[in-house]
């Protein structure tokens, strides 16, 4: 299994959900060992961020990846999305250049990527993908009761469950395992949009977050239940977009992960703080290819529609 970056350049424009902004985001092919790449090319020079957990710096309702420049920190908000639909996908190198502080929230999943990462089209590259395999444990908590880890398996598997005190949480599922490779991410979970409570709003906005939001891009949910005529997606939509949040999250390391994610009630923060508390203990993993044998997740083609 060889590393993969796209055929050709494709871009895309949207507003960010949280900023409001628009932003003009081109996706371009990027070579071998180049890793995942954003670059805000709204600065001269262009300011660039190469994929990792330590450039996390917000996880409030979103994944912000900041650098520190002398006139201050630039930003690029809202980066899980895209993320999840590049671990989906299986993309190893991308420059994502983009024009504002906040990737396009498109339809509030990651399925829209997923269209965009196909139609621009598939390359396989002549150097061996790297992953990452999980050797001992490794477990982080919060005092809110949350918790993630990860456990040595063969192959990549999501156990997540939620908990939240609102009646339309209590008529769906809460748990959810899936058995990661690009068929079953884009069938079960590259559909299931982001959600937001209306008594939040109004100190969300005051936080200048959810300026962007809508029920156009986003599940609404009010004291009773949904507000989108349309209803939910999957009677399970919430914990879906929970686990494809943390593919997106977790691609942050680099690599796919060859292990088990468990979560409760987990979020951006605790999935940042669990792949730092990962490479803070060096013998927890190691990186491996699979040049002579099957790797453990198939990706399957480019071909595979959403």
């Amino acid at each position: 299994m060889n590393q993969r970056t796209l055929a050709n350049p494709i871009k895309a424009k949207g507003i960010g959900l949280h900023t409001g902004h628009e932003s003009i985001m081109t996706l371009r092919p990027a070579p071998v060992n180049t890793g995942i790449v954003f670059r805000r090319v709204d600065f001269d020079p262009v300011i660039e961020f190469q994929v990792s957990p330590e450039i996390v710096g917000e996880t409030m309702l979103c994944t912000t990846i900041v650098s520190d420049q002398p006139n201050g920190r630039v930003k690029i908000a809202t980066i899980e999305h895209l993320m999840s639909a590049l671990a989906g996908v299986g993309i190893d190198n991308v420059y994502i250049d983009i024009t504002s502080d906040e990737v396009p929230i498109m339809d509030g999943s990651s399925s829209h990527f997923i269209f965009l990462l196909q139609a621009a089209g598939i390359k396989n590259q002549q150097e061996p993908k790297k992953f990452i395999r999980i050797l001992h444990p490794i477990r982080v908590e919060n005092d809110k009761g949350g918790w993630a880890e990860f456990q040595p398996y063969s192959g990549f598997r999501l156990k997540f469950s939620i908990d939240f005190d609102h009646p339309a949480f209590h008529s769906t599922a809460e748990k959810m395992t899936l058995e990661f490779s690009s068929t079953s991410y884009f069938k079960e979970v590259s559909r299931a949009r982001t959600f937001g409570f209306m008594k939040d709003m109004e100190m969300l906005r005051q936080k200048n977050l959810a300026l962007g939001a809508s029920l156009e891009n986003a599940i609404g949910l009010d004291d009773q239940g949904v507000m989108n005529v349309e209803g939910l997606r999957n009677k399970d939509e919430f914990v879906r977009h929970k686990i494809l949040d943390a593919v997106g999250d977790l691609y942050m390391i680099g690599h796919p992960i060859l292990g088990e994610f468990i979560a409760h009630k987990s979020g951006h923060a605790l999935n940042n703080q669990l792949l730092r508390a990962l490479k803070s203990t060096p013998d927890a993993y190691e990186i491996v290819t699979f040049e002579n044998s099957v790797a453990p997740i198939e990706y399957g083609s480019s071909k595979i529609l959403v």
